[in-house]
């Protein structure tokens, strides 16, 4: 092993805003000593970070040219239950699939995630 996993992080023009967005999302608390450059949230013991770019473009999904880059999988019991609470948020779906498993959304700057369930 050369290390551990110590933050996923995501790249945003205002890090704080969406901060906010998955800490709602994910039931998550923010970390004292944030700033307008660099959030960092807890959720089940993992650390999701926010910094600043204010240059950022979100990715295009679906692109058969590109690719969404990284996202994560959120685990609900209920997705009929839980996706008006991800759009009540600021989500929107970008994929509904016959998969009957998951669901693509975008988080409000365009970071894609699904909602995942295990029947």
């Amino acid at each position: 092993m050369v290390g551990q996993l110590r933050s996923v992080v995501f790249d945003c023009p205002n890090p704080s805003e969406l901060a906010s967005f998955y800490e709602k999302l994910l039931g998550a608390e923010r970390l004292a000593g944030g700033d307008d450059t660099w959030v960092v949230i807890v959720a089940n013991g993992q650390r999701l970070a926010f910094q600043l770019c204010p240059d950022y473009q979100p990715p295009t999904f679906p692109d058969p040219h590109g690719s969404q880059q990284v996202h994560l999988d959120v685990l609900v019991d209920d997705v009929e239950e839980a996706e008006p609470r991800v759009l009540e948020l600021g989500a929107r779906l970008v994929q509904k699939d016959n998969d009957r498993w998951f669901r693509v959304y975008a988080d409000p700057i365009g970071h894609t995630f699904c909602l995942v369930w295990l029947s």
